[in-house]
């Protein structure tokens, strides 16, 4: 089979880093598979070529250059199934088959509760617009799928919940050169996501302030960047909290940071199923997370992470101290959140069932 995967820009994002694992383990169980990406993007990520589209960012809407180049590439390369991964890309996708006419099957991978971002109705006629030119819909996460069908009356039959997976792994990482000194002492909490509303990092700071109350050894490190740059730095000198907290922007490192660190924390008000957990899981650490999302489908409340009601900062802080205080209840949820991703979320078998997902919309729409 021939697969192009879509995404925004090479970026270490989690919609990025993900569809370029899932084309690496769809290569090796040989299909042929070309990652493009619209926009201009700096990052090293895991695939072996990622072609620029060369798109127009701030022409999104109207920028007839990249939906024809989209169709060329297409037409050029003449895959069997054509997928988008999250953001810009449906923008890109649908409108580009519009215009060109291209008769490949369009599979979306959604990644969020695309109606929890739709509050009014000109965003509501638009995305139903491009949504419309959609074969099949990939939702990370079964609460994300639900969600899909019924804001845009989907046909449930071709949607699948396929979340997102993660690489098998046994590396033992070590703290980096230039955070070996700084991570030397306290706990040290992670968060790792851009910088957007969505996240929450105001809030995680605040978090993180009552923390330092019982734990004032305690250390927070903040992988990742975005428009809300500036605002968490300000909250951080607001509160005074310069010499234990740091943004550290994007890492390609983030893997090693992750798995020294003493506590994955996520704080969001809105997610899908961010795979970052999964990697949390994969390197053994403890994870706190919110309850929004699709995130109580894998972090299980007292088995597999701690999870917290949205807007229950108290708890959330309760939740960070008990693991952190209690090493036997750190090691009981690591060892089965382990096994969980072990199990169900290994990248090799989430490439199984898209190619099963690929089969069944190319099926249907040979059968019309």
């Amino acid at each position: 089979m021939k697969i192009l995967q879509l995404i925004q820009k090479s970026q270490l994002r989690g919609a990025e880093m993900f569809a370029c694992q899932l084309s690496n383990e769809l290569m090796k169980s040989g299909n042929q598979v070309k990652v493009v990406a619209l926009f201009d993007g700096e990052a090293k990520l895991p695939f072996p070529e990622v072609l620029n589209l060369g798109a127009n960012q701030k022409k999104r809407l109207f920028d007839f250059y990249g939906f024809k180049a989209l169709s060329n590439i297409i037409n050029e390369f003449d895959p069997d199934i054509v997928q988008a991964n999250a953001g810009d890309t449906l923008k890109y996708a649908s409108l580009s088959k519009r215009l060109f006419g291209w008769r490949q099957p369009l599979v979306f991978r959604n990644a969020n509760k695309m109606g929890d971002f739709i509050d009014s109705t000109p965003k509501k006629i638009f995305n139903q617009f491009l949504v419309n030119k959609c074969d099949g819909v990939a939702s990370v996460s079964e609460l994300c799928r639900q969600d899909f069908v019924n804001t845009f009356k989907f046909k449930e039959s071709r949607t699948r919940n396929l979340p997102i997976g993660t690489s098998i792994t046994t590396d033992n990482f070590s703290w980096p050169d230039d955070l070996k000194e700084y991570c030397s002492d306290g706990p040290i909490l992670v968060n790792i996501a851009s910088l957007v509303p969505e996240k929450n990092h105001l809030g995680l700071i605040s978090l993180f302030e009552k923390v330092q109350v019982k734990w004032s050894s305690a250390k927070l490190l903040i992988v990742g960047d975005g428009k809300l740059r500036q605002s968490v730095l300000n909250q951080v000198e607001s509160l005074g909290l310069q010499d234990s907290v740091k943004l550290l922007g994007y890492r390609n490192d983030a893997a090693a940071i992750l798995q020294c660190a003493d506590l994955f924390v996520l704080p969001s008000k809105i997610e899908g199923l961010p795979g970052v957990i999964l990697e949390a899981f994969m390197m053994k650490t403890p994870v706190i997370a919110n309850n929004v999302g699709g995130i109580s489908e894998v972090v299980r409340d007292g088995d597999t992470g701690m999870l917290v009601d949205a807007n229950s900062a108290d708890k959330f802080v309760a939740a960070c101290l008990a693991v952190l205080e209690n090493k036997t209840l750190s090691n009981q949820l690591t060892t089965s959140a382990f096994n969980l991703v072990k199990k169900e979320y290994d990248n090799r078998v989430i490439a199984e069932r898209f190619v099963s997902f690929y089969k069944e919309i190319i099926s249907q729409e040979e059968k019309k």
